[in-house]
């Protein structure tokens, strides 16, 4: 099979994150496999596409353009391209997710705050 990469998780970072860019794998898409404390998660920050949450475990509390919304395992939220957001692990377990861009590198302005 011409072409087929194969990339194991450990290539990409610890169990905590996992970093998938693209272009450095041939592919179109990035993505992070991420596993968060209770309390913790990344600050305020901005992309011109949009971002893609798959949640595999735990919950979260996301902030999109000033706005709380509350998702957990088994649900998907989609974050429209420039609209602020972050979130935090509302929950008492890890939050275990995928979160793709649909971009062959990553493209992000953190925000102050």
């Amino acid at each position: 099979m011409t072409g087929v990469r194969v990339v194991s998780r450990a290539e990409l970072g610890d169990e905590r994150v996992a970093r998938f860019e693209g272009r450095d794998h041939g592919a179109a898409v990035s993505f992070f496999l991420t596993r968060f404390a209770p309390g913790t998660g990344p600050s305020l920050h901005v992309h011109p596409y949009e971002e893609t949450f798959v949640l595999e475990s735990g919950q979260a509390a996301f902030t999109v353009d000033g706005e709380t919304i509350d998702a957990h395992a088994d649900q998907i939220v989609v974050v429209p391209a420039a609209a602020a957001h972050g979130f935090v692990n509302s929950g008492d377990d890890d939050l275990v997710m995928v979160s793709i861009h649909p971009s062959d590198h990553f493209v992000q302005e953190w925000l102050p705050g």
